[in-house]
């Protein structure tokens, strides 16, 4: 039987082998994503001198190796630059949601390239974490607008093989409370299961709140995980 969760022990890997190829550099047998997309980093399992070498080589000096959760460690003279403890949730089966709030709704409106300065503002003002002028290649984004301008979004980001990963989930201060980003995580739920793929996304520990939200609509959480990023020497 072929156990679909091993491919989220790796899912930076995983999508840059896979379905980001096309959004991937590499060097050696290390990889990460191409500037302005994402800077998650990924190296083979338990990796050696050689394959950190080639991640230093494809970032350059002072680069920044955003390790995400691989719990390899790096070679000591490689700056920690942050490390954040957090917990990987998972859609339990394929089954549709059953909550109103998946059902098709007005208002909820797909964000493309002509988007990207509001989405870039609406992230830098609420930090549902790292978010670049091109990070909305991953995947699909929605958005709702209110009086048309952008007060919630959330999207696809990582796609392990049978996963897609739920990301940039946020909403603006003053649109908060009217649930929003529950509509907008049951529309990308209830896409990914439509193609025959699982949803799961990270979630940081602190946020209590996110986490309560995402336990509600139907995730349960799978195991911990911790982030981490170095600068490379």
């Amino acid at each position: 039987m072929v156990n679909r969760e091993a491919a989220l022990e790796d899912p930076v890997g995983e999508s840059l082998r896979g379905h980001h190829a096309r959004l991937a550099r590499r060097f050696g047998r290390a990889a990460t994503y191409l500037p302005g997309v994402a800077t998650f980093c990924a190296v083979p399992a338990d990796p050696g001198p050689a394959e950190w070498a080639d991640l230093s080589r494809l970032l350059g000096p002072g680069g920044f190796a955003d390790m995400f959760s691989c719990p390899a460690t790096p070679p000591p003279d490689w700056e920690p630059v942050f490390v954040l403890e957090g917990r990987q949730m998972i859609w339990p089966g394929d089954g549709r949601p059953d909550h109103p709030w998946a059902e098709p709704v007005t208002g909820v409106v797909e964000l493309g390239a002509d988007s990207v300065p509001e989405m870039l503002d609406l992230a830098g003002r609420t930090r549902p974490g790292p978010f670049w002028s091109r990070t909305h290649e991953l995947g699909t984004y929605l958005g709702v607008r209110d009086n048309g301008t952008l007060v919630a979004m959330a999207g696809e980001r990582l796609r392990p093989p049978g996963w897609t990963e739920i990301s940039a989930v946020c909403t603006a201060p003053e649109a908060r409370g009217r649930g929003h980003a529950a509509r907008l995580v049951g529309a990308l739920v209830a896409r990914v299961l439509a193609r025959g793929e699982r949803p799961f996304l990270h979630v940081a520990e602190t946020n209590t709140g996110a986490i309560t939200l995402y336990e509600r609509l139907g995730f349960t959480t799978r195991e911990p995980v911790t982030f981490r990023g170095f600068r490379t020497p």
